[in-house]
């Protein structure tokens, strides 16, 4: 776990014990805020936690929370925390990770009924103590008991590459359903994050009580948590098998929301269910200063009356499409990967005001791919030959194929010895006879050993055209050896991609966690593109270190790693999370045209 990361969860850890302890709300915001603004940032906040300045440039970050940055770097710990920690029993916290169970109801529990452990929730349940309790019927318990059953399985957030394709199998069903003019999944889901804690579908329907009830019905469904004719939820089972229904029991669960809306509120829902918490806040604020109001139902005349707008029926200034809430804002659309409230609303305002012709970068589309440069056949892991990966890449539309089987150290990989690497080239170089219409390149996905070395010696990688370098083993190296190792195998010759640079792996295992702003400068200076390794596994680089790498000037490649036909598919979650770095076609070397790739590429040799 990188600094970062273990300094959000500490600020996480604090938000979560003053609200148990009902403080003061804007503390509580203070720090469940610079939890996500520190693990969102790109660069590893210890190396400028003595620079208070430079911490407070940071959005989000104020001079309290600074002092705490700088507290934790020197010491290890946070006293603030520590001292919260005295004050409530630390299995509470674990009790507050329960569908159903806010601070305020934790809170009650433990004060009235002593109950400080999972256990303890658990013996007042069986023996029906719990139901003597304010505001605990046999409903609400019930409820409860079938959450703590989840929560004991082993719930955890769902990767992308799980998550997007059951949403869209709720939504193509969804669209079947009598009445439904328009269905589409929102949330972090629609935004494109790694994991996904829960699914949003919105659906506009003239039959929203129909809606609801075979939304219930629905395959995969393992418990109704609530259902109504404007929102219902429920627990799903998702399937490893991507893109059917969950069939195995021991799959993943998920919550999935639906929403009912009228069609004339559709962009205005979108627009709600899709931004972050904070980049829907800036919006909110932004309404409120033109004399406005914002909510799921629309942009409406701002007064003093606290019932809602759209239950009084109030007609919305705008509410039937996202491009029209964001034009009576005063801004142009912003992309949904990037409603992050990470400098997204001032671009959008700029372009609105025509100060700017184009404020907002035009991000990667899918469609902008046109190369895969890290691919593999039988002759190591993959399942494809030479001529049938080429065959598919060009029905694809690519305009060039690389074969980058791996090298010898990767042996349970069936890594190629310098022989068979030596025929491998010539093997595909002969079959470019065999498919015309596409570059087929000969590379290798070459292994960075622990020292920084790689796998085969110069005069070898010399007759390669394409070298991705990557880690495999020796993933647990502390942070200075990794970056050490990473940039010595940037600095050599003849690498043009670092692949899936720290080797991550989601829910699995955390991969290596080097300074990446020495990565960022050494792939700069020597013309090296860094990998987002589409692999919904992987994700590797992760979109905050794709802005980061954006904003030093480095090159992108998004590589499916392809082994198998269905790996093409991953593109889009390379594409995703090269959005949500902020990437352009222009630094993604994939996009580019043939003759400019492979004049970069024959740079090196």
């Amino acid at each position: 776990m990188s600094f970062n990361e273990r300094l959000a969860e500490r600020f996480e850890r604090v938000a979560k014990i003053l609200e148990l302890l009902g403080e003061d709300k804007f503390r509580v915001n203070a720090h469940a805020r610079a939890a996500r603004t520190v693990e969102a940032q790109p660069i590893d906040l210890s190396t400028i936690a003595g620079d208070r300045k430079a911490l407070t440039a940071i959005d989000g970050i104020g001079p309290k929370i600074a002092d705490k940055i700088a507290e934790y770097a020197s010491s290890g710990r946070i006293a603030e925390l520590a001292e919260l920690e005295e004050r409530v029993p630390p299995g509470l916290l674990r009790i507050m990770e329960i569908p159903g169970l806010g601070p305020k109801t934790v809170a009650m529990i433990w004060k009235q009924a002593k109950v400080e452990t999972l256990d303890d929730l658990k013996r007042i349940i069986d023996d029906g103590t719990i139901l003597t309790l304010p505001r605990m019927g046999e409903k609400s318990v019930e409820k409860i008991r079938k959450s703590m059953a989840f929560v004991a399985e082993g719930t955890r957030r769902l990767e992308l590459g799980i998550a997007m394709p059951l949403a869209e199998l709720i939504v193509a069903e969804a669209l079947r359903w009598p009445g439904v003019e328009r269905a589409a999944f929102a949330g972090s889901l629609r935004r494109g994050k790694e994991t996904i804690g829960d699914i949003d579908i919105l659906v506009a329907t003239s039959d929203m009580a129909g809606a609801s009830e075979r939304f219930t019905k629905l395959p995969g469904v393992m418990q109704i948590l609530s259902s109504g004719e404007g929102k219902s939820s429920v627990r799903m089972r998702a399937s490893a098998d991507l893109g059917r229904w969950a069939a195995d029991a021991a799959g993943p669960t998920v919550q999935v929301d639906l929403r009912v809306i009228p069609l004339d509120r559709w962009g205005a829902a979108m627009m709600y269910f899709t931004g972050s918490k904070e980049h829907n806040i800036r919006l909110r604020e932004r309404a409120l200063k033109r004399g406005m109001t914002l909510t799921e139902w629309g942009l409406f005349p701002n007064d003093d009356d606290p019932t809602p707008p759209h239950k009084r029926g109030i007609r919305p200034i705008a509410s039937k499409t996202e491009e029209e809430v964001f034009a009576a804002l005063e801004l142009a659309e912003v992309p949904p990967e990037i409603r992050e409230d990470r400098g997204e609303i001032a671009l959008a305002e700029a372009e609105f005001a025509r100060d700017k012709e184009r404020a907002i970068p035009r991000l990667i589309e899918v469609g902008d791919i046109k190369a895969e440069l890290h691919a593999h056949t039988t002759a190591s892991d993959g399942k494809l030959s030479i001529v049938q990966l080429a065959g598919e890449a060009k029905r694809r539309g690519f305009h060039t194929i690389t074969v980058t089987d791996h090298s010898k150290s990767s042996a349970v990989a069936g890594g190629l010895s310098p022989e068979r690497l030596v025929e491998h080239i010539n093997a595909i170089h002969s079959a470019r006879k065999d498919v015309k219409g596409i570059a087929i390149l000969a590379g290798s996905e070459v292994d960075i050993l622990a020292d920084g070395s790689l796998d085969y010696e110069d005069e070898l990688l010399a007759k390669l055209d394409v070298v991705v370098a990557s880690p495999h083993a020796s993933l647990s190296q502390d942070p200075d050896t990794a970056t050490r190792r990473l940039v010595r195998a940037i600095e050599h010759p003849m690498v043009h991609i670092l692949g899936h640079p720290t080797g991550r792996l989601l829910n699995r295992r955390p991969g290596l966690e080097p300074n990446m702003q020495t990565i960022f400068r050494a792939a700069r200076e020597h013309n090296v593109a860094l990998e987002i390794n589409a692999h919904w596994l992987r994700l590797d680089l992760r979109d905050i270190h794709v802005r980061g790498a954006v904003e030093a000037g480095c090159l992108i490649a998004i590589d499916c790693d392809v082994h198998d036909p269905s790996d093409f598919d991953n593109l889009r979650y390379g594409v995703v999370t090269a959005r949500r770095g902020w990437a352009t076609p222009e630094v993604c070397v994939n996009a580019w045209d043939a003759p400019r790739l492979q004049g970069w590429l024959k740079g090196k040799r």
